[in-house]
């Protein structure tokens, strides 16, 4: 396996910019690009090279991980004269770390072999903080030889590297992991509220629940945060501060829920949390 020289990373936002950040450990150049200029320079400041366009990063890289919002992002990144396909050398690899849909991810990859290049998909679990510390899970679909041609760069911020299987498995699992997050969320959210309805404190909810497994800290913190904010925010200042995460939840489980449809599967209680998702980040389900 030839050893990598540059590395590239698009997407310095929450988990992208640590993940970038620790590139930096690599044995290679890291290469970074971004809408936000500050993010650009918070990594270029730590040693990265920025990049003034998708296409020059490409020109330089060999792996090039992509952690952006949705579909459309991913789109705009990869194709056009001035996107990725168009401008990497043959053989570099581009690893999608955003959740996206499956359908898209086999369209990509059929452009990108077209082209001579390799996408693999990779999800990544574990939050900012797991980004950071470098202990995150990453869900990958593609060959045996791509993943582990990609497992080196992953390694620098994953401590485990789960090969799901084929193009797509990787997403599968994130966007299963994803949905039992959020039906977490919402049984915590309303337990929570009826458990103080009744006088209880939820820290007694939290006691048992923890004792016997049904509460993990991530439920716990996701509610006890949301509320605490609540009772001293605005509509808007809630807005500001959970709407990102419920557009989040809404693009995470219609991804889903495409993906169910396309596997002939009947997802009921998913589709009705889906309806409310973005309510329960606005402490109003």
């Amino acid at each position: 396996m030839t050893a990598l020289s540059s590395v590239g990373y698009i997407g310095l936002g929450s988990i992208g910019k640590p993940s970038a950040v620790r590139l930096l450990q690599g044995p290679w150049q890291t290469c970074v690009y971004d809408v936000v200029e500050a993010a650009v320079q918070e990594l270029t400041d730590k040693g990265a090279t920025a990049c003034a366009s998708p296409a020059a990063l490409a020109a330089l890289c060999q792996h090039i991980g992509i952690c952006v919002r949705d579909d459309h992002q991913v789109e705009e990144l990869l194709y056009g004269d001035g996107g990725l396909i168009a401008n990497a050398a043959p053989d570099t690899l581009i690893a999608i770390h955003s959740t996206v849909s499956r359908a898209a991810l086999q369209r990509w990859a059929a452009d990108c072999k077209n082209a001579g290049l390799v996408l693999i998909d990779a999800g990544i679990t574990g939050g900012p903080t797991g980004a950071e510390a470098g202990t995150l899970c990453y869900m990958v679909g593609g060959s045996a030889q791509d993943v582990a041609r990609a497992t080196p760069v992953f390694e620098t911020s994953g401590e485990r590297i789960v090969h799901a299987g084929e193009l797509g498995a990787g997403m599968l699992l994130k966007l299963c992991n994803n949905l039992i997050t959020y039906a977490e969320f919402m049984a915590m959210s309303e337990a929570c509220r009826l458990a103080q309805a009744g006088g209880l404190s939820v820290d007694v909810l939290r006691e048992v629940g923890l004792s016997n497994g049904v509460v993990n800290e991530s439920m716990h913190k996701f509610v006890s945060n949301r509320n605490a904010l609540a009772a001293g925010c605005t509509d808007e200042e809630m807005t500001a501060i959970f709407g990102p995460f419920g557009r989040l939840g809404e693009k995470d489980l219609d991804c889903a829920l495409a993906s169910a449809q396309e596997l002939g599967v009947s997802l009921p209680s998913t589709a009705r949390l889906r309806e409310v998702v973005y309510d329960l980040f606005m402490n109003k389900a």
